[in-house]
């Protein structure tokens, strides 16, 4: 295919003014600065694809071809995950809208910024084709998808196609962030303009500024933190600002604060600071909760679920110390879905971002608790390199990742569930970037190829590395198909049981409490009797690899030459055979 595409002729465009509709909705989407456009193509937004390719000459944005409408969303969220800012996609209709709803969703729960472009069949019955136009017409649309985005329009003319795609990337872009989703008219796009439309220019149409936290709970979260003798962070959604990460360890230096992360969330403190008691999920591990409990103060940067970590510690109804929370992530709570989590109970509210209230923190807290702070000592993880042979488990695959990564620079796009706690040793806000948000199977490969797509933008020399299970892979694997077009590096490392083993795992658990056969758990669930061929499905797409990998003997070959790859510009795909199995203990206990 790549072959085939690198002989076809691009005829070159001449600049011009905007002539139709969609050539005006195209020039709205360059002038919000996206490099990129991602979709399946479809008839629906055909014109406007028109205009993207002869209008624009496929250039700012250019079109980034996917399989399916999900790995679309998925690959922009991936890309504004690095970025914070949105990136573009198109979907199809109804049709293809609802194919993209999964990573909509993603990236909705994620608060990621995706700018959503989608297309309908003339609303005017009079001028549908027959059948066609009729199936792929749909009266409010963007009902499918206004539960999970922050805002949706159909705007009736090119002229307010303008404006709403101008408020949408405003409204994606204001934390906090999340998918916006626009619909176009046919008869809009394929609209003769009599005279290119009088606008006003683009740079008076920026986001807002984060909020500045209130004087009077500002004052009070100073004097707590002041006067707290152990404070304890929870450091949860951040920005991929370098400035906000070392304003977090200033704080933290500051006040002596015992901080956390969670592992679905990107990366928001280094794991190597002294500071750092570790990575944690919904369930505090014995270090951490005791630690909590012995807090005097809590800070929460917009932790991802602040009452069900808190109430671990302190449940309803005990003593607990003074809860200060800097989030504005009330802003998207609506009753259709409860990824707002439970209602935390704490005495002073932010109402901002993370960023935001630790600057003004660090601000006011500096001439009280000391202007100078030394520069803290790594502290680095002692992990103990695998057996030299035998088969593989999850933990040898974490702890071999870890050696073979440990001299170089890696920006881990996702870890699969069980990949064990404080397995990585995480320095820079680009280390790692979290789970894709809504937890749904499949979204990994475009997830992945869109950060790697982001950290060669930016001339990074990370290697980018997905961590993968295989029902993530398999249900996704089509995307890489994107990567191999545009020569995107990317290592996907594999962790392959050949299960659905999260639930294979609660089928355990359920059969145990109910006095049923354990040994049943694996049924309906082992990907089996055929085995897939991951690396024949990975070379279907474009992209070579190595695997099954089976024996810890040839675990450190296969890692180093994968890394190799993708420093020279590859995508690779490294099959890694591990047992069905959940690895809950961290890798090393933090003290």
């Amino acid at each position: 295919m790549q072959e085939h595409s690198a002989r076809k002729r691009f005829v070159p465009i001449e600049p011009s003014e905007p002539k139709y509709g969609s050539d005006l909705v195209a020039a709205a989407l360059r002038e919000q600065g996206f490099p990129y456009i991602c979709l399946n193509p479809g008839a629906s937004y055909r014109h406007l694809h028109d205009s993207l390719v002869n209008f624009l000459g496929n250039e700012r944005p250019k079109i980034i071809l996917c399989m399916h409408e999900e790995h679309a969303i998925g690959i922009a969220q991936g890309w504004a995950k690095v970025m914070d800012r949105p990136l573009a996609a198109a979907v199809h209709s109804n049709v293809g809208l609802m194919h993209a709803s999964m990573g909509i969703f993603d990236a909705w729960c994620d608060r990621t910024p995706v700018v959503v472009i989608g297309a309908t069949g003339p609303l005017d019955a009079t001028r549908r084709r027959p059948w066609i136009e009729w199936i792929h017409c749909t009266i409010d649309q963007g009902g499918l998808v206004r539960n999970f985005t922050k805002w949706d329009d159909e705007p009736g003319s090119p002229e307010a196609a303008v404006e709403s795609i101008r408020r949408a990337t405003m409204l994606a872009s204001a934390r906090p962030s999340g998918p916006v989703y626009v619909n176009l008219d046919v008869t809009l796009q394929e609209m003769e303009l009599e005279a290119v439309p009088k606008l006003h220019d683009i740079s008076r149409f920026r986001a807002p500024a984060d909020p500045e936290p209130p004087r009077a709970e500002l004052e009070r979260a100073v004097d707590i933190l002041a006067k707290a003798r152990r404070p304890f962070i929870l450091s949860g959604r951040t920005s991929r600002s370098e400035a906000g990460w070392r304003e977090r360890i200033r704080l933290a230096e500051l006040t002596g604060a015992r901080v956390i992360t969670h592992v679905k969330l990107p990366c928001s403190f280094p794991t190597t600071h002294p500071l750092f008691i570790g990575e944690t999920g919904w369930k505090l591990s014995a270090p951490v909760l005791a630690q909590l409990k012995d807090s005097d103060a809590v800070l929460s940067l917009d932790w991802l679920d602040l009452a069900g970590t808190l109430n671990q510690a302190f449940p309803p109804g005990s003593a607990s110390p003074p809860v200060i929370s800097a989030s504005n992530d009330f802003n998207n709570h609506r009753g259709w879905n409860m990824d707002y989590q439970a209602l935390p109970a704490v005495e002073v509210n932010l109402p901002t971002v993370p960023e935001t209230a630790t600057a003004r923190l660090v601000e006011a807290l500096t001439p009280l608790k000391g202007g100078t702070v030394p520069a803290y000592v790594q502290r680095r993880l002692t992990v103990d390199p695998p057996a030299a042979t035998g088969p593989i488990s999850l933990m040898d695959l974490a702890r071999a990742f870890n050696v073979a990564t440990r001299d170089q620079k890696v920006g881990i796009a996702s870890r699969p569930l069980g990949w064990p706690n404080n397995a990585n040793e995480l320095e820079h806000p680009h280390d790692y970037f979290g789970h894709n948000g809504g937890g749904g199977v499949g979204a990994g490969p475009g997830i992945g190829i869109g950060i790697a797509l982001a950290l060669r933008d930016l001339k990074s020399d990370r290697v980018p590395v997905a961590i993968l299970g295989d029902g993530d892979f398999t249900m996704g694997v089509n995307a890489l198909w994107s990567a191999a077009h545009e020569r995107i590096p990317l290592l996907f490392l594999i962790a392959n049981n050949h299960s659905y083993f999260n639930d294979e795992h609660h089928q355990g658990q359920v059969a145990r409490s109910r006095g049923r056969p354990v040994e049943n758990a694996w049924v309906g669930q082992r990907m089996e009797d055929p085995v897939p061929d991951l690396l024949m499905l990975a070379k279907a797409q474009g992209i070579d690899g190595e695997g099954p990998v089976d024996d810890l003997a040839d675990l450190p070959g296969a890692l180093a030459r994968g890394l190799a790859a993708v420093r020279a510009g590859q995508p690779w795909v490294i099959d890694v055979r591990v047992p069905p199995e959940y690895c809950r203990d961290p890798l090393i206990e933090l003290a």
